[in-house]
């Protein structure tokens, strides 16, 4: 069995995922957003923007300052990706529709939709048929969005349940947004029918071709990394990883300091050296699985905005940093829109490394980051063992 060393395994990860070529110069356009997706597989969403929306920052940590409202109008007007849940919401190319029909003809895995379903089958179909009748549109513009459930952390109300009931059984999907809002339409209006119509491969076919896709934007990974990047259980995986590297389409490797086998794909680039320097969102599918990234970077990493403010260690919204392919850094970032400024509540350098240094190479993303968000002033709070050198 081949092995590599930790260092060669995150030069691996940093190229699959985009990081070895640098940020774009010059304009950026519609080519430079596909290659990104291309590149990583599928976006994540995210409803939380205290700093930006999730699904901005993996496409400037790449590629660099850009346009949001062209990538928007793209994501959702170009019918080129559509909404599912591939990692928990996410935007994916549209050719990869069949690969969810699985999950789809699966339908709800939840107590309050499997409840829904059993109990107002009928409210279901007045939904579906006002979809259809007067799409597309929210759940607010329902005849009757019935009650807030109060079962989530995202009060859903009965009308909204059903929406997502039918767009996890993929009947109807995301046709636009509007300030984030889904608007919900059939599929057959919004999915190009080349695409609705493309034949089933089935569960096992479409397992392996995810687990291939996963293993293509991560260069090298566990099982268990390769898994969580589709979100797919471990016990439907593992027989499937054993298949593709049987049939050599995945090639097992050692990783030194690794307790678990590791997958190569065989067209994944090792780069002379490690690069990439850019703030990652929380949702960055670089950094989606913590215990890879401990693995990779030595980097403990949780997003701490369920946490309760007495028990944070590093804040509300913090990104790590990452510079010259190193996770060195990280910072804890809030938009004030009212006064146009970037907030640095907190600024945490790792262990180790030069913190001038590192402050040098924070202040040019930091300032680049506030110019493409358009804000006019980057304020640093003395909190943490960094701001000095920002």
């Amino acid at each position: 069995m081949r092995t590599i060393t930790n260092d060669q395994a995150r030069r691996y990860a940093l190229a699959a995922q985009g990081f070895n070529e640098g940020r774009a110069p010059g304009r950026i356009d519609v080519r430079h957003f596909r290659k990104v997706v291309d590149t990583v597989g599928l976006i994540q969403l995210d409803s939380v923007n205290v700093f930006s929306r999730a699904h901005y920052m993996p496409f400037f940590s790449r590629i660099g300052r850009y346009e949001r409202d062209a990538l928007d109008d793209w994501a959702w007007r170009s019918r080129e990706l559509f909404e599912y849940w591939g990692h928990e919401a996410s935007l994916i190319p549209v050719d990869h529709h069949r690969l969810f029909r699985w999950q789809m003809q699966r339908g709800a895995n939840w107590r309050a939709m499997t409840r829904l379903e059993e109990h107002e089958p009928e409210y279901l179909d007045d939904v579906l048929a006002q979809v259809e009748d007067r799409g597309p549109l929210r759940a607010r513009d329902l005849s009757d969005e019935g009650v807030r459930l109060n079962q989530s952390m995202w009060n859903w109300s009965t009308g909204k349940l059903a929406l997502e009931i039918l767009f996890l059984k993929g009947q109807i999907t995301t046709a636009d947004r509007e300030n984030f809002s889904r608007l919900y339409d059939l599929s057959e209006r919004v999915i190009p029918t080349e695409h609705l119509d493309a034949s089933d491969p089935g569960h096992d076919e479409a397992l392996a071709e995810l687990l291939m896709l996963a293993a293509g934007s991560m260069g090298v990974a566990t099982a268990d990394d390769l898994a969580d990047y589709y979100r797919i259980r471990m016990p439907a995986a593992r027989p499937v990883i054993r298949r593709l590297v049987e049939a050599g389409n995945l090639v097992e490797i050692e990783v030194k300091g690794w307790d678990k086998t590791a997958y190569l794909h065989p067209d994944a680039m090792l780069p002379r050296k490690a690069r990439g320097t850019s703030l990652l969102s929380p949702f960055d599918s670089l950094i989606w699985y913590r215990p890879r990234v401990e693995r990779l970077w030595d980097f403990h990493y949780r997003i701490e905005i369920y946490v309760p403010e007495p028990k944070r260690v590093y804040g509300y919204y913090v990104l790590p940093f990452l510079m010259n392919g190193d996770l060195v850094a990280r910072v804890d970032l809030k938009t004030d829109r009212r006064d146009n400024r970037l907030q640095v509540r907190g600024s945490f350098a790792e262990p180790g490394v030069d913190r001038k240094a590192v402050g040098r190479g924070l202040s040019e993303e930091l300032a680049m980051v506030a110019e493409w968000l358009e804000l006019e002033e980057v304020v640093v709070s003395r909190n943490g063992d960094l701001w000095e050198y920002l």
